[in-house]
């Protein structure tokens, strides 16, 4: 755990939030790609290998952002 948290904690916030909003959203046009990636995993219809690899590089950003919260609400209801 110690190690995830120093690993989250090199990421400063505002690095995290340019990612989520470029990275994480790329293409822009004509939706999303992590949202189309989603409907297709809805769908039942995401099954190839480099849709799989796709929805995993555009929800990196987001998942990192997530931990980074938990561990933060987590340390400053211990605090």
């Amino acid at each position: 755990m110690e190690q995830l948290t120093h690993f989250l904690n090199q990421f400063p916030w505002p690095i995290v939030i340019i990612a989520c909003l470029t990275l994480g959203l790329a293409p822009f046009f004509p939706e999303p790609h992590i949202w189309e990636k989603l409907k297709m995993l809805a769908s039942g219809t995401l099954g190839k290998p480099i849709d799989i690899l796709d929805l995993l590089m555009h929800a990196s950003p987001f998942i990192v952002a997530a931990l980074k919260l938990a561990l933060m609400l987590h340390a400053a209801k211990s605090a």
